[in-house]
């Protein structure tokens, strides 16, 4: 009697099954883990850039570094000209090779001369530096409202509370600015890792911060041409009772100015 060895169509189908459902429940927590990864990578380069910040601030009688990107100036004035910058923005056609130049030309490369650490691991392809230096760090000046530039370490209190770096998503020709005295964004925050964005402090250690209100994930998810045209003078901007917005506000500004 020929007796064979094998899979029935039943069988078969069951085992097809099985191994769906194994990749349903395996994938997303795959996912999540590489996620976290990404975001593990990001908190140490926004880490890492920070204590470069601090020692440039060592070596330079406390003064910070310019947290601008441009010493080109724009047609609202505003812009710090009192020394060089942390890094240099090229242009939005500048190639990748002209984008990591100007990360060489700037003033933090000597203290964190790894390219790599000046983008997000989940930044966009080509972009070589997704962080940004927020406006109270000696950076942009002229948004109205905007409080006191801090120049130097030793203006600073509370220094676990203050936040210098975020992860911006993209290099802009300037700082990244938020509203003092209105509940109001003004640059796009970002949401990556899972809704979130990563900030670094004065003291040298790095948070990730969930949002938690839709408003500050509509801010974050519209096109970015869009909210520099019209969305951030439009009603989407104003966030009032919004405690994402509050929160970043203190840690740029170390108050709310409303």
């Amino acid at each position: 009697m020929d007796k064979r060895n094998g899979f029935t169509l039943v069988e078969l189908l069951v085992v097809i099954a099985i191994i769906a459902l194994l990749m349903a429940i395996l994938i997303p927590a795959l996912n999540r883990a590489r996620e976290g990864g990404k975001r593990a990578a990001c908190l140490s380069n926004c880490k890492q850039l920070v204590l470069s910040w601090g020692l440039y601030a060592d070596d330079n009688d406390d003064k910070i570094a310019n947290g601008n990107t441009s010493l080109d100036g724009n047609p609202a004035g505003g812009f710090n000209k009192d020394d060089d910058c942390w890094v240099y923005w090229p242009g939005w056609s500048a190639t990748e090779a002209e984008r990591i130049k100007g990360v060489k030309d700037g003033l933090l490369f000597e203290y964190c001369p790894n390219i790599k650490l000046y983008q997000c691991p989940t930044g966009i392809r080509g972009e070589v530096v997704t962080y940004a230096i927020v406006d109270a760090m000696n950076g942009y000046d002229a948004i109205p409202g905007a409080g006191q530039i801090i120049k130097k370490r030793t203006q600073i209190r509370e220094s676990g509370k203050r936040a210098v770096f975020l992860d911006e998503g993209r290099l802009s020709p300037a700082s990244w600015t938020v509203w003092y005295d209105q509940e109001k964004w003004w640059d796009q925050i970002t949401a990556r890792h899972g809704d979130g964005t990563n900030f670094s402090f004065v003291d040298g250690h790095s948070e990730y911060w969930k949002w938690k209100d839709p408003r500050t994930l509509e801010v974050a998810l519209m096109d970015y041409d869009t909210w520099q045209s019209s969305g951030r003078f439009g009603p989407l901007a104003s966030s009032p009772g919004n405690e994402d917005l509050h929160k970043v506000q203190r840690a740029v500004w170390g108050k709310l100015g409303y």
